[in-house]
Order: structure tokens, then C-alpha cells, then sequence
């Protein structure tokens, strides 16, 4: 057996090697710490933060707030703060007039999968007879298209006063997404899925399920974010009946083969063997003492680890997301998934090669990862992505992409939250997303 660092490491990375070691197993020690807390304890942390954030984020004076520079009405504090204690999509969208609806996608695997369908009490607004998917990226849930102060940049709410049926999916293992016919949330066999199993089912299945209920035309737009455009890329790609069945895919901040994690201290996890890395973290769910930590830290110190994490792993420096905003954004950043998934993406950045997961030997020997073919798509795919997002290769992927039809627009100086989060998203990115559905004018200016 190979010993996965021996030769492969300089001096200097060694002590870094240790340290890692050390914070992983603190962070697994930690959750098995805060699995026994009593739920009163918990709700006692909540409680005091909240008291302290109240305390320290409001300034006297005429029905105005102040959070580092930013002057909000009352109105706007009052959305921020339900944004930020919101437990789930339904009151997000309750906060701006609107309802989610809630459905159950069995998959061919008997995982159940909560989706959402956005609609609004009272008359009904015309319907313009066509159907949008939206899909959220790593490490995240549904909740990230919903986190916006300002309603008209929550691009689901735009798109369901345009007339579209509007639909937000929900990848298995996250918080929406902890049910097997069979398996139970706490066995390894419930955590044992990667890219290829979103790919496979997830999202097939839930496509079949929305044309099936909407009922309202054969295809849809699917438009993701992040990993949610790898996994439709892959998926397409060998699902062949998904070209007749997605009229175009609306990729932003897209992600198939990354450049890799900026951080020495961190990239040394790819270099290591998957054995190692689920030795450190479990071959269950991915760190879930974080979602302890987000619910007792006071909320400008969790934006500041948030931030402090991004830029350690990605060099991003969120400077086009407002303080306020990512107070608003960063609370609903975090959902689990399976470490699993992971060690896939470490395998694709490693290799360079947007892959299928694969265990480094068999009975046989080491063999070769079997590549998504991505040239089997053949709807058209329109690239969203910001010049300064260090995980998009943008010339890789144009090359793993059918030529003849995927366009793409670069966003000066966004990194890779900004195309969802970032202040002037309305302008720089939404509209290209409107242009793509046909919602011009004709002037040709973007209606938005």
C-alpha cells in the first residue's frame, strides 16, 4: 500500500500536515460534543446572541440603523434580521409576500428530495407557460436563491412575476433532504453518494417529477449555481432523453474542473488518498458541528469566519457582497453534505478531468476514472462567471463544453458568490440571465 505523503511533501508542509490532522479530529470531537447538548441549551446560546446582536448592531436616532457604514430604514432592518433567524425557505419567502410549496421526489435510489415551488396568496398573476429550474451549489441548500435584502435581486421572486413556473431543487443529505426509504440518516449507507449520484438520479428524477406536476409545457430552463451546473452537465451527459426534456442550461458561477484550493495548508488534502481524508472527517456527513457554531456565534463574528475560510481556501475577498448582505446571506450559506462528495471534487481537481468518483485500486491495480462526456450535450449552455473566481477554469471548460453551443459572459471583477450575492447582480448578472430566457424589450434592453 502507498503511504499517501511520504516524498510527495516539502519539509515546511509536515508541521502543516499535523495541524490539520489536529483541527479535524477537534472538529469531530466537537460534534460529538454538541449531538448530546440538550436542545434547551442550544436554544439558550441562540437566545443570548440574539440579545447580543440586538444590543450592539442598532444605533439611536430617527428610526434608522447602522451596521458598519451602512444606514438602514426600519424597514430594511426588520427584513434583514427575519432573513438572518428565518429556520427555513418558507419564511424567507413569507418575508417579501410569497409562499413555497413543498414536494416530495422519490429517486430511483429511494432517497426522498424536498423541492419547492414558489407561488403567492391571492389572484394568481398569468403564467407564461414556461418552467424554470434552479439548482444551489456545493455545501449549500435552496435557501441561497432567497437570502437578499432588496426582493427584486431574489432572482426566483423575479421570475415568478415574469410568469414563470418557478421550482428550487434540493440535493440529497442536505437539510431539506435527510430521508431513505431504507437507510437511516445516521448510517454510513445514507452518506455513501458523490457528484455521480446527483448526476444519476437527483437530478433526472427530479426534472421527470416538475414537467409531470407543472404540466404546462415539455421542457424547462434549468439554471444553477456552482456545483449545481456540474452536476446538470454531468447529468445531461449521460442521460441522454435530458436534451429533450431541458430547453437550455443558465450555468453561473459554473464549476467543473477547479484550479484547485489556494491555501497550502488545505491543498494538502487533495494530495492525500481518500482513505486519509475519510479518516479525518468519517465517511458520514461532512463537519456538522458548523451548523452548531452558526446557530450560537453572534452573526458579524460568523460572517467573519466565513470570510476568513474563503479567503484561506480561495483567495475571495467578497468585496462586491455588503456587510449587510452577507449577515443576511452567510447564516444560510451551510447545509450538509457527505464527505464523500468531497474527495470526488478533490479527485477532479487533482486529475484536472471533471470524472466519476473512483476508488484509487481495485482487486487488479490502479485503473482509469471514467470522464463525464460532456460533448454528448447537445442543448445550448450559457457560461455566467466572474473573472476573479479562482474555481473556474474558464478555458478548460470551454474546451470539456460542446463548442458550437455554449456562449459565455465574464463579469469583471466578481470572484464566485458575488454572481449570486454581490450588490449589483440586478445589472451584471441577472440580466444576461433574462436575456438568455428572451425576456427583452423590444428596444433591446433587458426588461428587469
Amino acid at each position: 500500500m502507498a503511504i499517501p505523503f511520504l516524498g510527495r511533501l516539502a519539509l515546511y508542509e509536515y508541521p502543516l500536515l499535523v495541524v490539520s490532522f489536529t483541527l479535524a479530529w477537534l472538529e469531530y470531537i466537537i460534534s460529538i460534543i454538541t449531538m448530546f447538548l440538550p436542545d434547551s441549551v442550544i436554544k439558550l446560546f441562540t437566545i443570548t446572541t440574539r440579545q447580543i446582536y440586538s444590543l450592539f448592531n442598532i444605533a439611536q436616532g430617527e428610526k434608522q440603523y447602522y451596521y458598519k457604514g451602512e444606514d438602514l430604514t426600519t424597514e430594511e432592518h426588520d427584513v434583514m434580521t427575519k432573513l438572518i433567524y428565518s429556520d427555513n425557505i418558507e419564511q424567507m419567502a413569507e418575508i417579501f409576500g410569497y409562499t413555497i410549496d413543498n414536494h416530495i421526489v422519490k429517486t430511483k435510489d429511494n432517497y426522498l428530495l424536498n423541492i419547492h415551488r414558489v407561488s403567492k396568496p391571492g389572484p394568481q398573476r398569468p403564467s407564461n407557460g414556461k418552467i424554470v429550474y434552479l439548482h444551489h451549489g456545493l455545501l449549500m441548500c435552496s435557501e441561497i436563491w432567497m437570502t437578499m435584502l432588496d426582493k427584486n435581486l431574489n432572482l426566483p421572486l423575479v421570475l415568478y412575476d415574469l410568469g414563470y413556473d418557478v421550482w428550487l431543487g434540493n440535493n440529497r443529505g442536505n437539510k431539506y433532504c435527510q430521508k431513505h426509504i431504507y437507510h437511516s440518516v445516521k448510517s454510513e449507507q445514507f452518506w455513501n453518494f458523490s457528484l455521480d449520484e446527483f448526476a444519476i438520479f437527483d437530478i433526472p428524477n427530479i426534472i421527470d417529477y416538475i414537467l409531470t406536476t407543472s404540466n404546462i409545457n415539455d421542457k424547462l430552463t434549468y439554471i444553477g449555481f456552482s456545483q449545481g451546473t456540474a452536476q446538470v452537465f454531468g447529468s445531461v451527459s449521460i442521460n441522454n432523453d435530458l436534451n429533450e426534456k431541458i430547453d437550455q442550461i443558465i450555468a453561473i458561477s459554473p464549476a467543473t474542473t477547479p484550479h484547485g484550493l489556494y491555501s497550502k495548508f488545505l491543498d494538502i488534502f487533495v494530495k492525500a488518498s481518500p482513505n486519509v481524508i475519510y479518516l479525518l472527517f468519517s465517511r458520514k456527513v461532512l463537519m456538522p458541528s458548523v451548523l452548531f457554531w452558526q446557530r450560537i456565534m453572534y452573526p458579524p463574528l460568523f460572517n467573519s469566519s466565513i470570510d476568513m475560510s474563503n479567503y484561506l481556501l480561495f483567495n475571495w475577498k467578497s468585496l462586491n457582497i455588503s456587510e449587510v448582505q452577507k449577515l443576511c446571506s452567510y447564516g444560510h450559506l451551510y447545509s450538509t453534505t457527505s464527505v464523500k462528495t468531497v474527495v470526488h471534487w478533490f479527485q477532479i481537481m487533482k486529475n484536472k478531468n471533471f470524472q466519476m468518483y473512483f476508488d484509487r485500486y481495485n482487486y487488479s491495480g490502479y485503473y482509469q476514472p471514467m470522464s463525464y462526456p460532456l460533448k454528448n450535450i447537445k442543448i445550448p449552455i450559457h457560461l455566467i462567471y466572474g473573472n476573479q473566481d479562482s474555481l473556474v477554469d474558464i478555458n478548460v471548460m470551454k474546451n470539456q463544453l460542446p463548442t458550437k453551443s455554449t456562449t459565455s459572459v465574464e463579469v469583471d471583477g466578481h470572484e464566485h458568490l458575488d454572481n449570486i450575492w454581490g450588490s449589483d447582480i440586478g445589472d451584471r448578472v441577472f440580466k444576461h440571465v433574462l436575456h438568455y430566457l428572451g425576456e427583452d424589450k423590444p428596444n433591446g434592453s433587458v426588461q428587469y
